[in-house]
């Protein structure tokens, strides 16, 4: 499966870079509700639920005074 990633290419020039992560992970880690809604995901229309974006969350901007 990586080697059908890595080989993946687009009409517009798109390059996927693809290598496999042999770390062991822990299972059943639960993520609360609460956890989730601070995600900042968004899905994709065509299946969401497999399809979607991760992205960085935005922080308020900070004000620094200098007296």
């Amino acid at each position: 499966m990586v080697e059908l990633i890595a080989v993946t290419t687009t009409k517009t020039g798109l390059h996927v870079r693809c290598e496999l992560d042999p770390r062991a992970y822990p299972k059943g880690i639960k993520v609360s509700d609460a956890e989730m809604y601070t995600l900042n995901i968004e899905g994709n229309a065509f299946h969401p639920e497999w399809n979607y974006i991760i992205a960085l969350r935005v922080r308020p901007e900070t004000t620094l005074t200098i007296e």
